[in-house]
């Protein structure tokens, strides 16, 4: 793991520490050694929109609807309900989930795929002025998906930053307030130390490019739940991970007050013998939090991460049983939806029982970050979950 240059607390002044080694300057021998400054976070011309807009989306009792599925992907959830994977039909479910009324009480963002955020409404209105109007942040997936990462374990990394500056700027114009941007890192793979650096170091160049750009990064390194190892081990590569997340975004000098994050909880491995406890989950997930995340980040946005609806929402309640330095919601996909596809089946006869259904989940969300949620009186499908190798998502 990279180190980074800091000052030696309650040292002389003339001590000072770079990388792992100590120097120690006597009187009359600074003409011998440079001078050595401390790097000084810039302010750009979006600074205090991007801290207003991450405060925003973490505010009290909400969190983000996550449906920036690539088309390929929306349309394996599509297939599960037997409908083809078209425009037509990606346009109407979409259509379905930003409209419906009351969605604001619960959601203050929502990721879009590039195409959903050009679309609007059969009527015409644009899916960005549906958020808008629920008082929602418009958010856009930037990212070009996972390739194989040469050199390492069979391992991946993230591509799309040729070309982000212009996307992002464009992004803007169009609406977008906020940017999202996974990249994974496998336990059963190693990690390799090239692993992790790659996707650190991709997320620090993303976020930096973002915050020039007016949007606020959402930094998303997801920890897969593929492999049988414990929760112990989860926590260690968590730790490896995000300290190497945040050495390099204070290189590429993002300012933390304006970004958000998207982790995954730290679990079991999806084959490991023994499942854990909602508290469980809950204290070794803050642990590696307060060990790694300052409290100048507003706020953390977790992904679900292939558990079920309810599964997803006790763990993400029993993290907010007590004051957290921030605001510890939900960005879900899979977590909010899964019900609602069913109940829509795509025919339009059943989009308000759909759209019922969608704020049934989204206010047993908005009562977790409150710390109030309790699973009595959910449904036995709202229990199940979707564990995919390799996309927890």
């Amino acid at each position: 793991m990279a180190c980074s240059t800091f000052l030696k607390l309650n040292a002389p002044s003339s001590s000072w520490i770079s990388g792992h080694h100590s120097v120690n300057l006597s009187p009359g021998s600074a003409a011998r050694f440079p001078t050595r400054r401390l790097s000084v976070i810039r302010a750009g011309s979006y600074t205090d929109e991007l801290i207003k807009t991450a405060k925003s989306i973490a505010s009290p009792g909400r969190g983000i609807l996550a449906i920036d599925e690539s088309n390929a992907t929306c349309g394996k959830r599509l297939a599960s309900i037997g409908l083809d994977n078209t425009e037509t039909n990606r346009q109407a479910y979409r259509q379905l989930l930003l409209t419906t009324p009351g969605l604001g009480e619960y959601i203050s963002g929502s990721i879009l795929f590039e195409e959903t955020l050009y679309q609007s409404t059969t009527d015409g209105k644009t899916f960005v002025d549906c958020l808008r109007d629920e008082n929602i942040v418009p958010g856009i997936k930037v990212d070009k998906g996972l390739v194989p990462l040469p050199g390492s374990n069979d391992e991946s990394w993230c591509q799309g930053l040729d070309g982000l500056a212009s996307r992002s700027a464009e992004y803007y114009k169009q609406g977008a307030r906020f940017a999202k941007w996974r990249t994974v890192v496998s336990i059963p793979c190693g990690p390799s130390a090239l692993a992790v650096k790659e996707a650190a170091w991709g997320l620090a160049r993303y976020a930096a490019i973002s915050q020039d750009n007016g949007l606020v990064p959402i930094v998303e390194p997801e920890i897969l739940l593929d492999g049988d190892h414990p929760i112990e081990r989860t926590l260690e590569v968590a730790e490896k991970v995000w300290a190497e997340v945040f050495y390099y975004l204070a290189e590429n000098n993002v300012t933390f007050e304006g970004i958000l994050l998207k982790p995954s909880m730290v679990t079991p491995g999806a084959e490991h013998k023994e499942k854990a406890s909602p508290d469980t989950i809950a204290n070794y997930t803050l642990t590696m939090l307060r060990r790694r995340v300052p409290p100048a980040v507003p706020g953390i946005m977790f992904l679900s991460g292939g558990q079920s609806e309810v599964e997803a929402t006790l763990n993400l309640n029993a993290m907010n049983q007590s004051p957290n330095p921030w605001h510890v919601s939900f960005s879900y996909a899979r977590a909010l939806q899964n019900t609602v596809l069913k109940k829509w089946q795509g025919r339009p006869e059943n989009v308000q029982a759909a759209q019922i259904a969608l704020l049934v989940r989204a206010k047993a969300n908005s009562l977790a970050n409150l710390g109030k949620y309790s699973a009595e009186g959910e449904s036995e499908e709202a229990k199940k979950g979707m564990f995919v190798k390799g996309y927890t998502y």
